[in-house]
């Protein structure tokens, strides 16, 4: 955890009493991330707006996940196994680490706060995902309200194991109607509709008219959602995560989850960086790490303008 005169970590207690620590930029940004889950639940830019989408029914009572924000799953990612849909790590209470390792010599720590997370498997875990691991998430807001999540996972068993992943993030937007998505076109996709059968997308851009729920192959580091109504375009810059998958529930689905609004799937979407065609293993001892930073820009910006020289800064 980092503060300086500049810098501010608090940690306080959120809804239900559930504990969160609120980050604060220098200039204005802000993020919120609880606990439970260590789900983030809130990232401001300077002028106050929030970017990322909580359902107002959004359940903040464990054992039942929140609904919105930015949801871990590990180490499973849906049904693709075993385990609870989305895997155990977004309903276990996190601790965090008030010692945490220092970023690399090669990174400018200017302005920079964070916080690290930590998750341990308990004797319950153990009994229905048998294996020893440590999992730290370092949550950093940056000095232009960037969010950066990394992940390291380490397997500290005896054995090898196995898991997917993704950074189930939900995206506030004006009207879905009015987004596309682009850097997708024309790679491959598993339809989630369709059994996950395998086809390759048409569009010149992803845009949203009926339910979604894809997850695309071989991604590429940089993804751009553009929203046309509030002139703003989140860039999503990925390292470590091939897959990425889009999903938007729309009205029926909308209507048969209790802790969704009928109507709020016209205000969020999803766009997880993510690994799940390909599961990743570890052996004993071993470490992986997978990072997203997302940042909103003016949309004057397209994918294919932005600077393909800004590459993910390490953590």
């Amino acid at each position: 955890m980092s503060t300086t005169e500049n810098k501010s970590v608090e940690i306080t207690k959120g809804i239900n009493g559930l504990e969160k620590v609120i980050l604060r930029e220098i200039h204005g940004s802000s993020v919120e991330v609880y606990l439970y889950g260590a789900h983030v639940t809130s990232w401001k830019n300077d002028q106050g707006e929030e970017l990322l989408f909580v359902s107002s029914k959004a359940i903040f009572k464990p054992p039942k996940p929140i609904r919105g924000g930015i949801p871990i799953c590990f180490p499973q990612f849906s049904n693709l196994g075993p385990l609870e849909a989305h895997g155990f790590s977004r309903n276990r209470v996190w601790t965090i680490d008030l010692d945490p390792p220092a970023f690399p010599p090669n990174v400018n720590v200017t302005n920079r706060v964070y916080v690290d997370l930590l998750l341990k498997p308990t004797e319950e875990d153990l009994k229905i995902w048998p294996h020893s691991f440590e999992y730290r998430l370092r949550v950093t807001l940056g000095p232009a309200g960037d969010l950066m999540l990394t992940s390291r996972i380490r397997n500290t068993d005896g054995k090898p194991f196995t898991f997917t992943f993704a950074y189930h993030t939900y995206f506030s937007v004006s009207d879905i109607s009015e987004v596309r998505v682009e850097g997708l076109e024309t790679l491959d996709y598993l339809d989630n509709l369709k059994n996950r059968e395998r086809y390759t997308e048409q569009g010149d851009a992803i845009t949203f008219e009926s339910e979604i729920d894809k997850i695309y192959l071989s991604t590429p580091t940089k993804i751009a959602i553009l929203d046309h109504e509030k002139k703003r375009t989140f860039v999503v810059r990925k390292d470590g995560l091939p897959d990425a998958v889009v999903w938007n529930p729309w009205d029926k689905k909308a209507k048969a989850m209790a802790d969704f609004g009928d109507d709020e799937y016209k205000h969020m979407l999803c766009v997880e960086a993510a690994a799940i065609e390909k599961p990743i293993t570890l052996k004993p001892g071993e470490e992986w790490k997978g990072r997203q930073e997302l940042s909103a820009v003016p949309s004057s910006y397209c994918s294919g303008q932005l600077d393909p020289n800004k590459v993910l800064q390490s953590s």
